[in-house]
């Protein structure tokens, strides 16, 4: 069974490291550009076409690189938890899910599971601080709609 978009009841995404990465790829992109398409021939260095093409190359790349991290999504619904970390994706049904927590020193939250394991969530970050209070109480306030009896901890 494939989940569309409108299976999902929310969708979080972090938003101080996703602005961090959009301007450091940008400024990776541009800087290695910038660096190809100069005339370094003054300070010594003599650069042929494969060698500005490499550099570019090489900065649109690194720029790429830095822009899985906005890739992190939480998306909640009553098929359960959809994560995506930054390379791997997972639906975690509702019956495998023993709580939803923020551990108390952790940069980002989680979800526990059975056997004491748990899935790291990146998109719901301390950093983005009121946004992820907002993003946590939606959370339990979905899981106890689709799990009723559950209880979350409202503390962590």
């Amino acid at each position: 069974m494939t989940l569309t978009d409108s299976d999902w009841d929310a969708e979080f995404r972090p938003r101080t490291m996703s602005l961090a990465a959009y301007g450091t790829a940008a400024l990776i992109a541009v800087a290695g550009i910038v660096v190809a398409i100069l005339d370094n021939r003054a300070s010594g260095a003599v650069m042929r076409i494969a060698d500005q093409v490499a550099i570019a190359g090489l900065a649109l790349v690194l720029a790429g690189s830095v822009l899985l991290l906005t890739r992190p999504r939480l998306k909640v619904g009553k098929a359960g938890l959809a994560v995506r970390n930054l390379l791997e994706y997972q639906v975690i049904p509702w019956d495998q899910v023993v709580d939803v927590s923020f551990p108390k020193g952790r940069r980002w939250a989680r979800i526990d599971l059975p056997a004491h394991e748990y899935v790291p969530v990146v998109a719901v970050q301390l950093v983005d601080r009121d946004h992820a209070v907002a993003a946590m109480d939606t959370v339990r306030e979905l899981m106890d709609r689709y799990r009723p009896g559950t209880a979350c901890r409202a503390g962590t």
